[in-house]
C-alpha cells in the first residue's frame, strides 16, 4: 500500500488542488455540491455505490458503501464544508509554499477528503474485505453545527463497532481521544426607546439590560472543570442618541461533560428570568446541541490499536484533547468507540494561513488504511 500512496502522491495533491479551488462554504450550495460530485465519481471507480441525501439551503450530503458491502461495522465522517464565504478562492486559491500547502479548506478538511479516498484505493488492491467493512459519510454542514446532517450520521452509525472521524491531525501529528461538547444561544432584549437628550428618563435601555447579562454569564465559566461561557457578538439600538429598544447577544457555551449540561443551561436561564433593568423583557434561546467526545475505556481500546497501526509503520501517534466541536461527538455519544483526527496534519484552520504539511499527505491516508484493515481483523475475531 506504501508503494501505490506513493507513486500516486502527485496525484493526490492534483486532486487536493482541485478540491480546495473550489468554493464550499456552509451556505455556498452549488459549490459542496460539487465537490460532492467529484468525490462520488472517485468512488465509484473504486467500487463503491452512494445515497445523496438532498438539502435545499446547504449542500446534499453523501453516503458510501462498497457494493458488495452487507453489514460494514466501521464507519468513517468527514465533511465537505468550509467556513470560507465566496469568493475566498478567487483572493487565495491553492499554493504550495516549501512543504506546505495552503488554501481555504486545505486541511479543514479538504485534504482528509483525498485520503480517505486513497486509504480506500490502496485498500483495494491488498484487502477487499477492509473496504466492504467501511461505510462513509460525507457531510455538507460540520461547521454550523451538523444540523441537517446530525441524524444522517446517527442513523448510518447505528450497529457499528468503530467510529473514525477525519478532522485533521493536530499541529504536532496528534490525534484527537476527546473534545468538548457544547452549544449556542441567542439572548433578545426589548426595551424601550427613547429621546437621549430629551426624554432620557423614559427610555428602559435594553443594551444596558444585555449588559448586565453579559456579565453574569460570562463568570459561569469555570476553567477547572472544563465549562466556557463566551459572549461573543452583540448588537443593539438604533443611534448613538436613542435608548436602545432592542439588543442581542449570541452565546457559546463549551464544556467536557454531558452531565454539566442540565446545570449550565439551567444556569442561562435562570440570569436571563429576571430584569436588572426594569422594564426590559428577556428571551432566551437555544440549548446545548452538540453532547462531548468523551476519553473512555471503548475509544481508549480503540487509540490502542491505532497506536499499534502507527508503531508497525514507524509513525508514534500520540493523541490529545481539544476545545473545538465535531462530528465525533454523535458516534461517542452513541456509545461507539470513536477517534477523531485522523487526517493528515497541518493547522491555522480557518485563517488565512491555513495550511497542510504535504509530507504527512501519504503517511496519514497509509496510516487510516492500516487502521482499517486491523479493525476489519478484529470485528472477524469478535464475530
Amino acid at each position: 500500500m506504501e508503494d501505490y500512496l506513493r507513486e500516486r502522491e502527485k496525484e493526490m495533491i492534483e486532486l487536493l488542488e482541485e478540491l480546495v479551488n473550489i468554493d464550499s462554504g456552509s451556505y455556498v450550495k452549488k459549490g459542496v455540491d460539487q465537490i460532492a460530485a467529484i468525490l462520488e465519481g472517485e468512488f465509484r471507480e473504486a467500487g463503491f455505490v452512494s445515497t445523496i441525501k438532498k438539502e435545499k439551503k446547504t449542500g446534499n450530503n453523501l453516503v458510501l458503501r462498497h457494493q458488495d458491502a452487507k453489514d460494514p461495522k466501521i464507519i468513517i465522517v468527514a465533511h465537505m464544508d468550509t467556513v470560507f464565504p465566496e469568493g475566498t478562492v478567487e483572493k487565495r486559491p491553492f499554493r504550495i509554499e516549501g512543504n506546505r500547502a495552503y488554501g481555504p479548506g486545505v486541511v479543514d478538511m479538504k485534504g482528509s477528503l483525498v485520503s480517505v479516498l486513497y486509504a480506500i484505493k490502496a485498500l483495494a488492491l491488498v484487502n477487499a474485505s477492509a473496504i466492504r467493512n467501511v461505510e462513509i459519510v460525507l457531510n455538507s454542514d460540520e461547521e454550523i453545527g451538523s444540523s441537517n446532517s446530525r441524524k444522517l450520521i446517527e442513523h448510518t452509525a447505528r450497529n457499528k463497532d468503530y467510529a473514525l472521524i477525519v478532522e485533521p491531525g493536530r499541529k504536532d501529528g496528534s490525534i484527537v481521544s476527546a473534545r468538548k461538547g457544547g452549544g449556542r444561544y441567542t439572548i433578545k432584549v426589548k426595551g424601550t426607546s427613547a429621546h437621549a437628550g430629551v426624554e432620557h428618563e423614559k427610555g428602559r435601555s435594553a443594551i444596558e439590560e444585555l449588559a448586565y447579562k453579559t456579565i453574569k454569564l460570562q463568570k459561569l465559566t469555570k476553567y477547572q472543570d472544563g465549562i466556557t461561557v463566551n459572549v461573543g457578538m452583540i448588537e443593539g439600538g438604533t443611534s448613538i442618541n436613542t435608548v436602545a429598544s432592542s439588543a442581542t447577544a449570541g452565546v457559546d457555551v463549551r464544556l467536557i461533560k454531558m452531565d454539566q449540561a442540565p446545570i449550565i443551561d439551567k444556569q442561562i436561564r435562570e440570569i436571563c428570568a429576571v430584569s436588572d433593568v426594569e422594564g426590559t423583557e428577556i428571551e432566551v434561546k437555544g440549548s446545548i446541541s452538540r453532547p462531548p467526545m468523551e476519553k473512555n475505556s471503548q475509544s481508549i481500546q480503540l487509540l490502542k490499536i491505532i497506536k499499534e497501526a502507527g508503531k508497525e509503520l514507524g509513525i508514534e501517534v500520540k493523541d490529545t484533547f481539544t476545545g473545538g466541536g465535531s462530528d465525533g461527538a454523535f458516534t461517542s455519544s452513541m456509545g461507539i468507540p470513536t477517534i477523531d483526527g485522523m487526517g493528515p496534519v497541518g493547522g491555522n484552520a480557518h485563517s488565512e494561513e491555513e495550511y497542510l504539511e504535504l509530507n504527512t499527505f501519504v503517511e496519514r491516508t497509509l496510516l487510516l488504511a492500516t487502521v482499517l484493515t486491523k479493525l476489519t481483523a478484529k470485528v472477524k475475531m469478535t464475530a
